[in-house]
């Protein structure tokens, strides 16, 4: 039997309009093993690894600068955004179940189910600028550090020219892949760099420091005029509530859902403090993002360049393969209504744009940590901060929540807002300054 017959109207009778686009998003619970979106047979690890891959990367290498922004407030700062990080996505997942015996989809199918059409908008918009700002970040920094690892050599290209041949080398999986299930390997890949990176900053950061006392090193207390930009920073390390329904849904036993993004937000956090912590103690106010721009000349520092340029590469087809899947299914680019060659074309087509808009972003903002800044005021917060929250309380209710979960929930969209915000407005400030420095 089929969710229309044994289930609630998913919407309101005020939101009666967006039913039909809610109803392509839901699922029946019975059937949920044998539809496209049902649960698989993963285990616990299945969702504590991929939460893990997902979430360290690339932000972990920012935060000692975002430490050099703050001052020590950041340690705080990090505490909270953790707390919060994994409330938040404990309640998006519930949101997706509100309705007994129904499944939603997705985050844009959340967004529509508690605010109609303007959460829709919101979701959505939110949704791709993470898909199209992360990788065109990734390519930012892949170009960059492999134009300094090779400057001495034959290879010796400027960022653009590597930017370029990035993107069309990457185009080659995003063709070959016709889902996600053909590259998420990658990621495990990518966040294994990560942690050999990690390690790297841990164990030389603070030998260098020690080494050469004559240096001074400044650190503070608090910074309040960095606040903002530190939270945006932070808040682009614990991304990745946009790709948490797909991880759920994959879990055998959904229950163990709260289990996995404790365990594998808990991980990541401490990743982030190892390099934190030593990065911002060793170098202080001159600490560069990424992190590995510190440290001194050599094997340490090579090594931590060419496995984070790994790590990004190989997740750049992760999130493009993810936009096209998405804007495949809206425009109904299948095999069964287009036939196999057609289809595969359509997909060629997609793909080709989509890494060419890649490509065209990187080469005109090559500043990575500003960069990286805008994206997570003005991505992450709304995604991890923000849009779980009020969407839990609006799907869910207010008075049936205790009083201090409520000040927790209304902490979190205080702490959104001012990152999101200010935050934005800190980073725009910021690459209006780079580009008048060039």
């Amino acid at each position: 039997m089929g969710a229309e017959s044994n289930t609630p109207s998913i919407t309101s009778e005020k939101y009666k309009v967006d039913q039909s686009i809610i109803s392509n998003y839901a699922e029946d619970d019975n059937n949920s093993v044998t539809n496209e979106f049902g649960h698989g047979e993963g285990s616990f690890l299945t969702g504590y690894f991929s939460v893990t891959c997902v979430v360290a990367g690339t932000g972990t290498l920012g935060l000692p600068h975002a430490f050099a922004i703050g001052g020590w407030l950041g340690i705080l700062i990090m505490i909270l955004s953790y707390l919060m990080a994994v409330y938040s996505g404990i309640v998006l997942i519930r949101c997706l179940y509100y309705k007994p015996g129904v499944r939603l989809h997705d985050f844009k199918a959340i967004g529509i189910a508690a605010f109609g059409w303007p959460g829709y908008v919101i979701a959505t918009f939110l949704h791709w600028l993470n898909l199209f700002g992360c990788p065109a970040l990734y390519l930012t920094l892949a170009s960059s550090n492999l134009n300094y690892l090779l400057r001495y050599t034959s290879g010796a290209l400027n960022p653009v020219t590597w930017t370029c041949i990035i993107g069309v080398i990457l185009l080659i999986p995003s063709l070959i892949a016709k889902t996600l299930k053909e590259i998420t390997a990658l990621a495990a890949v990518g966040a294994l760099c990560t942690m050999i990176a990690v390690f790297i900053v841990l164990i030389q950061s603070p030998m260098y420091h020690n080494a050469h006392p004559e240096i001074p090193v400044q650190t503070d207390s608090v910074i309040w005029t960095g606040f903002p930009s530190a939270l945006a920073t932070i808040a682009f390390s614990y991304g990745g509530n946009n790709t948490y329904p797909h991880v759920e849904h994959a879990m055998k036993k959904p229950h163990q859902w709260k289990y996995a993004i404790a365990g594998g937000l808990t991980t990541c956090t401490g990743l982030y403090f190892i390099t934190a912590i030593p990065g911002y103690w060793s170098f202080g106010r001159d600490t560069q993002s990424p992190i590995y721009n510190s440290l001194p000349e050599g094997a340490g520092k090579m090594i931590a360049m060419i496995v984070m340029t790994i790590h990004v590469i190989l997740a750049i087809p992760i999130y493009t393969t993810s936009f096209s899947l998405e804007f495949e299914r809206y425009a109904n680019f299948t095999d069964a209504r287009l036939g196999r060659f057609w289809a595969w074309v359509a997909r060629a087509v997609i793909r080709t744009c989509t890494m060419a808009i890649l490509v065209i972003l990187a080469i005109f903002i090559p500043y990575f940590h500003d960069f990286m800044s805008l994206i997570g005021a003005l991505s992450n917060c709304g995604l991890v901060f923000l849009l779980p929250i009020l969407c839990y309380l609006k799907l869910t209710g207010v008075r049936n929540k205790p009083w201090y979960e409520l000040l927790f929930c209304a902490f979190t969209v205080f702490m959104g807002i001012i990152g999101c915000v200010f935050g934005t407005i800190d980073a725009i400030k910021a690459l209006i300054h780079d580009f008048e420095s060039e």
